[in-house]
């Protein structure tokens, strides 16, 4: 016969051992963690040996599933930091501190960006982008399409109004020097047109 589960539960607390409740006592009964006598009391050598060793399997569980934890982790850290940066984001990175006057870092490897640097390009371009929100606000630039769609315009009325130029003075030129009207429309037409060709080999960039 042993002794009963608050004695017991007592006697736990006294040694400062898990498991210093009644309560806890059943709890561990019920989960078959212990086992009780066939009256209900408990011997306490038995059941401490019982309640040790599930505590330590429960311990080394624990301890084999953080250290697969930490390796799982660990592999994925490493697939991470070995995954390659597409070299188009590499040169865009070097491209954007070029342009503020920041030299190549020394100790990164060739090739590679440090992180640092590359939160530095980062805070670049919206620095860029903030001023160039800024200027349109400010009406300081202009829409490229719509300035090259209005350039074009230009030109055309300009060139339909030169071909038509002959017709409406050829007339009265050709009086006032005693030629044939008709002919010297034609010759006028003839070399306006070729100078109007050269014109157009004119190339207009607006970037």
């Amino acid at each position: 016969m042993g002794i009963s589960i608050r004695e017991y539960a007592r006697s736990r607390a006294e040694r400062g051992l898990p498991g210093a409740s009644h309560t806890a006592v059943r709890k561990a009964i019920q989960s078959g963690r212990i086992t009780a006598e066939p009256d209900g009391t408990i011997d306490p050598e038995r059941v401490d040996a019982q309640w040790a060793g599930q505590t330590d399997a429960a311990k080394q569980r624990g301890t084999e599933s953080q250290a697969l934890a930490n390796a799982t982790a660990q592999a994925t850290g490493a697939v991470r930091s070995e995954r390659p940066v597409p070299q188009a984001a590499i040169d865009a990175v070097q491209d954007t501190l070029a342009e503020t006057g920041q030299e190549a870092d020394p100790a990164a490897p060739s090739g590679q960006v440090t992180f640092m640097r590359a939160r530095l390009a980062t805070e670049v371009l919206k620095a860029q982008l903030q001023k160039e929100r800024l200027k349109r606000e400010r009406r300081e630039v202009i829409d490229r399409r719509k300035a090259t769609a209005m350039v074009f315009d230009l030109a055309r009325r300009e060139r339909d109004a030169w071909i038509s130029w002959p017709a409406r003075v050829s007339a009265n030129m050709a009086a006032e020097i005693g030629i044939d009207a008709h002919t010297l429309e034609q010759m006028l037409d003839r070399y306006l047109r070729e100078h109007l060709a050269t014109m157009a080999e004119v190339k207009i960039d607006l970037r």
